[in-house]
């Protein structure tokens, strides 16, 4: 019996030496697992990032800062605008600051690279885009990116260009948008035309 003992010993540090090797073996293989996982779930949010910051459009596109104003001929969007426009809005708005009203311009002139991504925004805001036209039109139809519409801020200013527009030429367009105008020179004289229920019942918007 005495020369027997060894042999338990033996099996043991045989299994003990086993489980080490499978113990490392598994840790090795866990961590390439893991390293695997970790490199492809940082993969999209490096690949979106790129994605993001190329496609961003910025000022030079029409992107409006906060607090600009008919003066600021620093903005793209402003100074971009129509002459005959821009001159108007600035008469108007000499006038209604002696009322205490100041225009701010919410957006001017956009380029067409910036109406597109409007577009796609509203499409999907509204969910079609039919819906989607009833506020924002394409580049080829959008008087924005001719320098020939304002949207204008903020809702006293809206209201003092529905009551004195007409006198500068200026015009709300679309019952929808009391926001934006565009240059109508006879309103001088005629007063303006009668608005679009909204841009969908523009013929400009069918072209």
């Amino acid at each position: 019996m005495s020369a027997s003992k060894p042999a338990p010993a033996t099996n043991r540090r045989t299994k003990s030496t086993v489980r080490a090797v499978l113990i490392v073996a598994n840790a090795a293989v866990i961590g390439v697992f893991i390293h695997q996982l970790l490199a492809q779930s940082t993969y999209p949010v490096a690949s979106s990032s790129a994605s993001s910051s190329t496609s961003a459009l910025g000022a030079a596109d029409g992107a409006m800062p906060a607090g600009v104003t008919v003066f600021d001929d620093h903005v793209p969007g402003v100074i971009n605008l129509d002459t005959d426009l821009l001159l108007a809005l600035r008469k108007a708005a000499t006038a209604a600051a002696d009322d205490g009203v100041q225009f701010f311009v919410n957006s001017g002139w956009r380029s067409p690279a910036y109406q597109e991504q409007l577009l796609r925004e509203a499409i999907s805001k509204y969910g079609s885009k039919q819906e989607a036209a009833r506020w924002v039109a394409t580049p080829t139809t959008s008087p924005h990116v001719a320098g020939r519409a304002v949207d204008i801020g903020r809702s006293d200013a809206t209201a003092w260009l529905a009551k004195h527009g007409a006198k500068y030429g200026l015009c709300q367009i679309y019952a929808n948008e009391p926001w934006h105008y565009e240059l109508r020179p006879d309103a001088i004289v005629n007063g303006c035309p009668p608005m679009y229920a909204d841009p969908t019942h523009d013929p400009r918007m069918q072209q």
